[in-house]
């Protein structure tokens, strides 16, 4: 049993790591000077504290006094089955070793037989809730025999201990926390951060308040946190209001527009928070609130753009839409909701595709896909649906949209209206194809006509007044604006050409009848040559002369209309020597027409003047 000065001793050292408990705020010191305290008045020099992992499979050395260098803060001891550590800890109680030779119980740590150890008392160390912290050891070097006394001083120590342990695992805690929200608070300088007591008077005012509301701590400290908030607000009660849901729900939204030091304007998007004691009273507020002022702007911006760019896309006479970066449709204009019948939720994604031809949404899929794979432009005609069910054809391009990054950020589309430029252009190709075979045609005819007239020594006139007749044909075909003339109108044209001062004794009759302009060129000329030959030699040549011209619409024996054309002259002192006379005209008209029209002819020269009928298929 410990002597009177023994005891004395160890008080004294109880006292003096009580003091220096509570002057130290490192757990590290104060372990280390626990181990070195009672060392001492155990007289070992040799302790150690050993601290249970958060694997709860190993004791590490935490601290200790005696050792050689690597085992303190490094060794690692494995709570096995068979230690006395993990027996104590275990148990709750005191594990004493008089002589670790002699010992059977328990397995003895490599490093302390190595190290000298003889005999050995541990104790283990609980923290408040009676959770196991470690254990606390005394390690001699010869054989001891720790008695009663010894025993219950170590569990003296380690009951004193363990609430140390517990207080600076505590600071620490809190240290690490405090200096977390330091570090948060003064670098999170667009985030408004401000605490006020229970009467809203702000009492901790952060660096981020002071930069996005610009009072300094010095002055905003004491000041109603009312202070932040606009005139209207204030009028309005909001800064109250808000208060008092805040106490009444623990928090409330701030998001609103407040007011800076020199009067400007700062959005925030933030959160008042009632702060309580455990009891429940009211300590008072936390407001946090991040300054997006200039998100707010552009989100206004982009607000109005649209409402912009909504009103213009509804007067233009173009379909248009827009996209996502990744090519989706998100938007249409009022337009295209209104040519294709489709609502804007139809039109949305993959749905506009609907509206396109089928037999044009292939193509369109893959130039929408190459489009955006490469990032350019995309064009491709195509036909969209209208409401009543009817194509038309369209000029469809989508350009990508980049923001100041180059970043791709969306696709912007019209589709414009071409269908009357395809029909044009359609129709320009008919015309351009009619022109090169009318042109094949008449170059054809000319040729033909040189060699009949000049060819065969014929006067230059007879082929030049054949050339006019080709001329006026050709004009009346300009004149129509299509393929088709009027045989009233080729009959008019050759006969005001050549017998204008006597249209009373001509009979002019018949329906409306059209030719194409394959038929135009040869039955112009059969008419040339029957008006020539009337002037020179038949019923134009003299007063005495008639000429009747008429014709009609026949149906043949194929069911196929046909015209049936009469050319008859009346009055004609006819010439024997002409009666035999066989000239080009009566060639044309008998062989040229049969050839080239399918056509049935009759030509007589009789008493008093020509008979002649031309009856030809109509197309």
């Amino acid at each position: 049993m410990p002597n009177v000065e023994q005891m004395m001793k160890r008080q004294q050292m109880l006292a003096d790591f009580g003091e220096f408990a509570l002057g130290s705020e490192s757990l590290d010191a104060v372990l280390a000077e626990a181990c070195r305290l009672v060392g001492e008045a155990l007289g070992t020099g040799r302790a150690k504290i050993l601290e249970i992992q958060e694997d709860q499979r190993c004791l590490l050395v935490r601290a200790g006094v005696g050792w050689d260098f690597g085992i303190v803060g490094l060794l690692r001891l494995p709570l096995d089955e068979h230690s006395s550590e993990t027996f104590a800890i275990s148990e709750g109680k005191p594990v004493i070793t008089r002589d670790i030779r002699k010992e059977e119980r328990f397995d003895v740590p490599a490093f302390m037989r190595n190290a000298g150890v003889v005999a050995l008392a541990n104790v283990p160390i609980f923290v408040p809730g009676k959770k196991p912290y470690g254990l606390l050891q005394v390690d001699a070097t010869e054989p001891r025999d720790f008695g009663h006394a010894d025993t219950e001083f170590l569990r003296t120590y380690a009951t004193i201990l363990g609430p140390v342990i517990d207080r600076l695992h505590k600071v620490d805690v809190l240290r690490v926390t405090e200096e977390r929200f330091r570090l948060v608070v003064e670098n999170a300088r667009d985030y408004g951060i401000f605490l006020t007591d229970s009467e809203d008077r702000i009492t901790d005012w952060y660096p981020g308040a002071e930069a996005v509301y610009g009072w300094t701590a010095g002055e905003a400290i004491g000041q109603p946190a009312s202070i932040i908030f606009t005139p209207e607000d204030r009028r309005h009660r909001a800064d109250e209001k808000e208060l008092e849901e805040a106490r009444r729900e623990g928090s409330a939204p701030d998001i609103r527009w407040h007011r800076r030091k020199d009067g400007a304007r700062v959005f925030i998007e933030g959160m008042t928070t009632s702060l309580r004691d455990a009891d429940g009273s009211l300590r008072g507020f936390l407001k946090i609130g991040q300054d997006v002022t200039e998100r707010r702007k552009s989100d206004e911006a982009l607000r109005d753009s649209e409402v912009r760019f909504r009103a213009v896309a509804s007067l233009v006479p173009v379909l248009l839409w827009r996209s996502d970066a990744g090519g989706t449709h998100n938007s249409a204009n009022q337009p295209w909701l209104d040519y294709t019948g489709q609502s804007l939720e139809q039109s949305q994604s993959s749905g506009w595709l609907d509206a396109i031809h089928p037999d044009d949404q292939a193509i369109t899929r893959e130039a929408f896909r190459t489009g955006h794979a490469e990032r350019k432009l995309v064009e491709v005609q195509l036909r969209i649906r209208a409401r009543d069910g009817l194509y038309r054809w369209f000029l469809v391009r989508q350009t990508p949209i980049t923001d100041a990054r180059g970043q791709l950020v969306k696709w912007f589309g019209a589709a414009m209206d071409i269908d009357e430029l395809r029909n044009a252009q359609a129709r320009q190709e008919v015309l351009v194809r009619e022109l090169q075979h009318r042109s094949r045609n008449l170059l054809g005819v000319v040729t033909a006509l040189a060699q009949r007239t000049v060819g065969q020594g014929a006067p230059l006139e007879s082929f030049t007044t054949r050339l006019q007749a080709l001329s006026r044909a050709q004009s009346l075909l300009s004149q129509s604006g299509s393929d088709m003339v009027e045989v009233g109108a080729l009959v008019d044209a050759e006969l005001a050409a050549h017998a204008g001062s006597t249209p009373t004794r001509i009979t002019i009759a018949g329906p409306k009848v059209r030719l194409t302009s394959q038929q135009v060129q040869n039955f112009a000329l059969a008419l040339h040559e029957l008006t020539t030959n009337a002037v020179k030699y038949g019923a134009l040549r003299s007063d005495t002369g008639r000429l009747s011209v008429t014709w009609e619409r026949l149906r043949g024996d194929e069911g196929k209309d046909r015209l049936a054309l009469s050319w008859i002259e009346s009055g004609v002192d006819v010439q024997p020597e002409t009666v035999t006379r066989h000239g080009y005209g009566r060639e044309l008209i008998e062989r040229a027409l049969t050839y080239a029209l399918q056509a049935r002819t009759e030509y007589r020269l009789g008493a008093d003047g020509v008979r002649c009928r031309i009856e030809m298929p109509l197309a």
